[in-house]
């Protein structure tokens, strides 16, 4: 695998079945072969990145796509956890929802998010938004890995 392209592991947070079905759509249409793992509340997404309960042997994500509305833990405390441990806060954690609102927004950049985007209603708009996110963090980011050992 050259430089150009990364294949990623991805968490995906996200309660809504459709959205869940939609996203892994998205990148499948466009060849991305990424490891992509979904779950589907706020306190499954901590539990998964903490590495606890039924996600012990998951492994650390390259990228993450949160909702911000989610139940159990919403995306904001989510967010604000995962930026505030020293051992997941490089990772990127790009806000993938419905709302638009400019309080969600600067709320978001707020907490360290690392982009924030609107979810298109339109199917077609919809996979070409999931495609631009995977074209940027495959071809153009540079990622960090895991952080190193003390």
């Amino acid at each position: 695998m050259t430089d150009a392209v990364r294949r990623l592991r991805i968490l995906v947070v996200e309660d809504d079945p459709g959205d869940q079905m939609l996203i892994g759509e998205a990148f499948a249409e466009h060849g991305a072969d990424h490891e992509v793992t979904m779950v589907a509340d706020g306190a499954e997404a901590l539990d998964y990145v903490h590495r606890r309960g039924s996600h012990t042997a998951a492994t650390r994500p390259d990228l993450i796509l949160l909702d911000l509305n989610l139940p159990k833990y919403d995306g904001r405390a989510v967010l604000a956890q995962i930026k505030a441990d020293e051992s997941l806060c490089t990772i990127p954690v790009v806000i993938f929802t419905t709302s638009s609102r400019a309080e969600d927004i600067s709320g978001a950049y707020e907490l360290h998010a690392n982009a924030y985007v609107t979810k298109p209603v339109d199917f077609d708009h919809f996979t070409s938004v999931v495609k631009v996110i995977n074209d940027f963090f495959t071809s153009a980011a540079r990622l960090p890995g895991p952080p190193a050992a003390a």
